[in-house]
C-alpha cells in the first residue's frame, strides 16, 4: 500500500504486528524475522495485548521506528502511516516514536531475547531473514542488561572491547566471545540471543561455541583469528554506560500548549508532584521527564489538527530544549494513558472522568471479599494484599539491647512507637509451610534499634534457611494482612518498652484514635491528648484516671462503631462511657485541655484504581539506581541472576533471583531510593517486601497472569548450559582440523587470513538447509593423511531404532550424543516429537531436554 491507499489487514489473533516501510509502502515482516531491523529503513510496530482483549477499552501501543541511516522521506511516510492507523484503531492507542539504539522499554519488551540491528537496506521484505542460510560472515556487538540488542559491526578486532559480548557468526558455527569484564547475567542473556539466532535462522542446526577464557578455548580462538586476523595490542576498556538513573527521571515539568495569534505558545504549568486535575479535556499538554522522555497528552476535546501535529510539536519542543534528536516521544490520549504516564502523577483516578480501568487487575473491591478463596485465587490475594485468612501461627519479638525478646502472646497486638518488632507468620500453602516476617518500625524508634531490627531479621532468615518473605512495615502504614493477624485489635502506644519488658509510666490522660471497619483495616493509635486531634468521621477513646470516654464522631458508620467497641477492649476494659459528638460532658473537654477546632472532613482512602503494576530490573550505575522496565511482564522475565522490583503502588516487592540473593541489603536500599526519587512524591513509608526465588507468596504471584511454581525445577545455570548442551561441537572440531591442515598463515599488512583460509571457511558455511550435516563433508580434499582425521559426519538421516534409548558407545560413528534427535528424518521427527525440528529447537532448552528424556534421546 502507499500513503494514500487503504491500511493493511490486522490479524485479531496476534498481539504483535511488524511492518517495514519499503518504497513508501507498508510491507509485513515475517514473524520469524521479528526483532531484525535494517538501519536504512523505518518500521511500524503494533501491539494489541491479547490478555486484555476482553477488557473494554484496552490500550494498544503503536510505534514507528527509524533506523539511524533512514532517509527523511521514509520517516515522513512512517509518521503518516502511524497517523492513519491511529485514526483507524481509535483513541485507545498510545503512540511512540522510537530511534535506533534508544528504544523505549515498552518497544524492547516485545522482542525476546533481543533486537538485531542489521547493516544497510533490504531488497525485499520477503527476504528479511532466510532460515537455513549458512553463507554468512558477520560480527555482532551484543549489549544490554535485561533488554539485549546486537549491532552488526566491522569484522575486525578493532570492534572489540573488554566489557561487552561479541558474536562471530560463520553460518554453521557461531562463536560467542565474552569480554573479561562481562558478568554472568550478561553472558547468559547473550547466550540466549545466540541460541535464538541459531534456532530461528539456522533451524537449530548451527553449532555454538563460547569463549569465556581465550587460553582454554584454543580451537575457537584459532577460528576467530583465521577470520579476524591476529590481534595486535590490548583491547580497549569498557565504553561508559549511558544508563539513565532514577534521579534523572525524578524531574518532571508540565507545559500547556496553545495557539495565540497563529503562534504556538508553550507555557510551563507545574512541576512535581503533579496532580491529575491539572489536565483539562479541552487542552493539549507536553510533559517533560527530565529530558529522558517527552509525553504529549491530548484532551478528548482537543482539535483533530492538534492531534495530527503531536509528533511534530514534540520534536519542535525537543529541538528548542536542546535535547538529543533520539529522545523518546510518547503520545497519549485522554482516557487511554499508559501506566508510565499515570505514575508521574501523585494520584490517578479512572473514575474522575468516568473512564474504564485498563489495568490487568482491578484493585477496587466493591463487596466484602470471601477470604476463603485466597488459596485458590492468587489474583484475589494480590488485590486484597492477603496471603490467607490470617489464621496461621504468630510469633512476636521486641528488639531490645540489640537482641530480640519474645513478647507474651497476650500482648502480641500491643506495640510501642518507640520500639521495633519482628512478627513471624507461618501458614500452609500447597501442602508446604510458608513464612512472612514483618519488620515493624515505630516512628520514635532509634537508628540503633532499626539496624538491630534488620540484623535480627537476617539471623531468623538464616535459621529458616532463607525461606522468609521479609516485609518492611512503618507504623501507621501496616498492610491489611498484618492488621488481620491481630484481628483488628492492634494498639500502638506512644511510649517505648524498657529493658525489663515494661512500658514507660503512662500519663494520666491518653487519647486513642480508632480507624477501620473490619479486621483487615482497623488499627488503634495513641495521639496527643488535645481536642484538635479529633475528627468528626472517626472514633476516639479518651482515657482518664476516673473514666474512659468512647467518642463517636457524627460521620462514623455502624461498622466503625461495632469494630471500635472490640478494638479498644485492650486499652480500657469494660468501664467505658459512650459519648456522641455534640453531647460531650464538661469533664471530656477538661481532660483534653479545653475545646478547640478540629477537622470535620472525611479522610478519603487513597484511590489507586488508575495505577497498574509495573515490573523493573534493578541495577546500579555510579552509585545510583538504574531501572529497566519489563512492560507486559510475565514470570519469564524473572531470571535467577536478577533483582526485580514490582511496584503495585500500595507495596513495593523486591524479588531476588537465586544467584542474586547476596545483594539483599542493596535491594532494600534500592527500594527506598525508588520511593524517594519517584516523581509522584511517593510516601517513604510504603511497605517494602523482599522475596527470594522459590518462596513467592500469592500477594506477589497474583499480579502475574500465570504462575508456574515448578518453572525453576530444572533450570540450568549458565555454566551448565555451556558445559552441557553446548559441550559437544563436531562442526567446530572439523573446522579447526581443516585450519590446522592448511597451516594458516597471516598476511603481514592487514593481519587477515589468506584467501585459502577464507575459502576453507566459506566452504564450511555453504550448504543446503536440508542437509543433516553439522560440518564439512568427511573425505573432503582438505583432509590430509598426516593429521588425525576429524570425526566422520552423517549424511542424510538415521533410523530411529539406532538413536532412541542408545548409550553413547552404541551410537553410529559421527553422531553427536548431545543431539541424537537431530539425525532423525523430518518425518520420523514429526511423528515422534509431534512437531517439526524448527519448532522443537525454538523451545526453551530445559523443555527440549525434558522431551528428549521422555522419548529416549537424552
Amino acid at each position: 500500500m502507499d500513503v494514500n491507499k487503504g491500511l493493511p489487514a490486522i490479524d485479531s489473533h496476534r498481539d504483535l504486528h511488524v511492518w517495514i516501510i519499503e518504497n513508501l509502502r507498508m510491507e509485513p515482516v515475517p514473524e520469524k524475522a521479528y526483532g531484525n531491523f535494517f538501519e536504512e529503513h523505518c518500521y511500524i510496530v503494533l501491539h494489541v495485548p491479547q490478555s486484555l482483549k476482553a477488557t473494554q477499552g484496552a490500550c494498544s501501543d503503536l510505534h514507528y521506528w527509524a533506523g539511524k541511516e533512514a532517509g527523511a522521506e521514509a520517516q515522513d511516510a512512517a509518521e503518516a502511516f502511524v497517523q492513519q492507523l491511529q485514526e483507524a484503531l481509535g483513541g485507545a492507542t498510545v503512540q511512540h516514536r522510537e530511534a535506533q539504539g534508544h528504544e523505549s522499554d515498552c518497544f524492547r519488551s516485545y522482542f525476546r531475547p533481543g533486537i538485531i540491528y542489521r547493516r544497510g537496506g533490504l531488497a525485499s521484505a520477503l527476504t528479511h531473514v532466510e532460515t537455513n542460510l549458512y553463507n554468512i560472515q558477520r560480527l555482532l556487538h551484543v549489549q544490554g542488561r535485561k533488554h539485549v540488542s546486537a549491532t552488526e559491526v566491522e569484522l575486525s578486532w578493532s570492534s572489540f572491547n573488554k566489557g561487552d559480548i561479541f558474536l562471530l557468526d560463520l553460518g554453521k558455527v557461531m562463536i560467542q566471545w565474552n569480554g573479561p569484564e562481562t558478568s554472568i547475567p550478561e553472558k547468559a542473556r547473550g547466550l540466549a540471543l545466540t541460541c535464538s539466532l541459531r534456532d530461528r535462522e539456522r533451524g537449530g542446526r548451527a553449532q555454538i561455541g563460547v569463549v569465556d577464557d581465550e587460553v582454554e578455548a584454543t580451537d575457537l580462538m584459532r577460528i576467530m583469528e583465521a577470520v579476524l586476523g591476529c590481534r595486535v595490542g590490548n583491547l580497549p576498556a569498557t565504553r561508559p554506560d549511558k544508563s539513565v538513573n532514577q534521579l534523572q527521571k525524578a524531574s518532571v515539568r508540565l507545559y500547556h500548549v496553545c495557539e495565540k495569534d497563529d503562534d504556538l505558545v508553550i507555557q510551563e504549568l507545574a512541576t512535581c508532584p503533579l496532580t491529575q486535575d491539572l489536565l483539562r479535556e479541552e487542552d493539549y499538554y507536553i510533559l517533560d521527564q527530565g529530558g529522558f522522555k517527552i509525553y504529549v497528552w491530548q484532551g478528548r476535546l482537543s482539535s483533530l489538527q492538534e492531534k495530527k501535529a503531536a509528533f511534530s510539536r514534540a520534536l519542535g519542543f525537543i529541538q528548542a530544549k536542546g535535547y538529543p534528536t533520539y529522545t523518546n516521544v510518547e503520545v497519549v490520549n485522554d482516557g487511554a494513558e499508559s501506566a508510565s504516564f499515570k505514575q508521574l502523577f501523585q494520584s490517578w483516578s479512572t473514575k474522575q472522568r468516568g473512564n474504564k480501568s485498563f489495568g490487568r487487575l482491578s484493585k477496587s473491591i466493591q463487596v466484602r471479599p470471601d477470604v476463603g478463596k485466597l488459596q485458590s485465587r492468587p489474583e484475589l490475594a494480590a488485590q486484597l494484599r492477603m496471603v490467607d485468612d490470617a489464621s496461621g501461627k504468630v510469633e512476636v519479638w521486641c528488639i531490645q539491647d540489640l537482641g530480640r525478646r519474645p513478647v507474651d502472646p497476650k500482648r502480641h497486638a500491643q506495640l510501642c512507637a518507640g520500639n521495633c518488632y519482628l512478627v513471624l507468620y507461618a501458614y500452609q500453602r500447597m501442602g508446604h509451610v510458608q513464612y512472612i516476617l514483618y519488620l515493624w518500625r515505630g516512628h520514635r524508634a532509634t537508628t540503633r534499634d532499626v539496624k538491630a531490627l534488620n540484623c535480627n531479621a537476617e539471623e531468623l532468615d538464616l535459621m529458616y534457611q532463607g525461606a522468609l518473605v521479609q516485609e518492611h512495615v512503618t507504623m501507621g502504614n501496616e498492610p491489611p494482612h498484618f492488621l488481620a493477624i491481630f484481628q483488628g485489635q492492634l494498639v500502638v502506644f506512644q511510649g517505648h518498652t524498657g529493658h525489663d519488658g515494661k512500658e514507660q509510666p503512662a500519663p494520666a490522660t491518653r487519647l486513642f484514635h480508632v480507624q477501620g471497619t473490619d479486621s483487615c483495616n482497623t488499627r488503634t493509635m495513641e495521639v496527643p491528648a488535645r481536642a484538635s486531634a479529633l475528627n468528626s468521621h472517626d472514633i476516639f477513646l479518651l482515657v482518664t484516671a476516673s473514666v474512659c470516654y468512647l467518642w463517636f464522631g457524627k460521620g462514623c458508620s455502624g461498622d466503625q462503631r461495632e469494630m471500635a467497641r472490640t478494638a479498644v477492649s485492650a486499652v480500657s476494659g469494660e468501664n467505658k462511657e459512650t459519648v456522641l459528638e455534640g453531647q460531650e460532658p464538661p469533664g471530656f473537654w477538661e481532660a483534653l485541655g479545653g475545646r478547640a477546632p478540629y477537622p470535620g472532613n472525611k479522610r478519603l482512602p487513597e484511590d489507586v484504581s488508575g495505577f497498574q503494576p509495573r515490573l523493573f530490573e534493578c541495577s546500579s550505575h555510579m552509585g545510583h539506581l538504574v531501572l529497566t522496565e519489563m512492560v507486559f511482564f510475565s514470570q519469564e522475565d524473572l531470571d535467577k541472576y536478577d533483582i526485580m522490583l514490582l511496584d503495585t503502588w500500595q507495596e513495593i516487592f523486591l524479588w531476588l533471583g537465586e544467584a542474586a540473593s547476596k545483594w539483599k541489603k542493596e535491594a532494600v536500599d534500592w527500594g527506598q531510593e525508588y520511593l524517594k526519587t519517584h516523581p509522584a512524591g511517593r510516601s517513604p513509608a510504603t511497605p517494602i517486601v523482599v522475596i527470594k526465588q522459590g518462596h513467592e507468596p500469592p500477594t506477589f504471584t497474583g499480579w502475574f497472569l500465570a504462575w508456574d511454581p515448578y518453572k525453576w525445577t530444572n533450570d540450568q545455570s549458565y555454566k551448565e548450559v555451556v558445559d552441557g548442551s553446548l559441550g559437544a561441537m563436531p562442526a567446530i572440531c572439523e573446522i579447526t582440523a581443516e585450519l590446522n591442515d592448511f597451516q594458516l598463515s597471516r598476511g603481514p599488512s592487514n593481519g587477515g587470513a589468506d584467501p585459502l583460509t577464507l575459502q576453507t571457511l566459506k566452504g564450511s558455511q555453504d550448504g543446503s538447509g536440508n542437509e543433516l550435516q553439522p560440518g564439512p563433508k568427511a573425505g573432503d580434499a582438505s583432509t590430509n593423511s598426516h593429521h588425525s582425521s576429524p570425526r566422520p559426519t552423517i549424511h542424510g538421516s538415521l533410523p530411529r531404532e539406532r538413536l532412541m534409548h542408545q548409550a553413547v558407545e552404541d551410537l553410529p560413528e559421527g553422531v553427536d550424543p548431545a543431539r541424537k534427535e537431530f539425525y532423525l528424518s523430518d518425518s520420523d521427527f514429526q511423528e515422534i516429537f509431534g512437531k517439526s525440528k524448527e519448532e522443537f529447537y525454538s523451545m526453551a532448552k530445559w523443555r527440549q531436554q525434558q522431551e528428549k528424556k521422555q522419548l529416549g534421546f537424552f
